[in-house]
């Protein structure tokens, strides 16, 4: 599958479930490690925890993926690996906190206007 499309729906199942300032950066260019970073918050851990329930269940139902590996389930940081892609769900707190977005300045994001909606 592309991984352009995966981190678009990925991006959508994240704003459908109500996650808090999603963004995707397109890391291809300033590490192996992935191709895309998906970060978003939860209003709260349990919040945290239900979206990546659900990015997990949805992409699976859609698309017959797994992540890879899932790290952090007990904490306010928790990763779904799928690969080239690397979800982080954060509370705002630990967001703020790790401040993702700020280590991966050199890398461009991905414009996600025809996924996410405006409330």
């Amino acid at each position: 599958m592309d991984s352009n499309i995966l981190v678009k729906e990925i991006a959508k199942v994240l704003d459908e479930k109500k996650a808090i300032d999603i963004v995707a950066i397109k890391t291809e260019e300033v590490t192996i490690v992935s191709d895309y970073f998906i970060i978003a918050s939860g209003t709260s851990n349990t919040h945290a925890k239900s979206l990546v329930d659900d990015v997990e269940y949805e992409i699976k139902e859609r698309f017959g993926i797994d992540p890879e590996h899932i790290e952090g389930r007990a904490t306010g940081w928790i990763l779904l690996d799928y690969g080239t892609i690397l979800v982080h769900v954060f509370t705002a707190e630990d967001r703020e906190y790790y401040n993702l977005e700020r280590l991966w300045a050199d890398a461009g994001t991905v414009d996600l206007s025809d996924v996410i909606t405006e409330d």
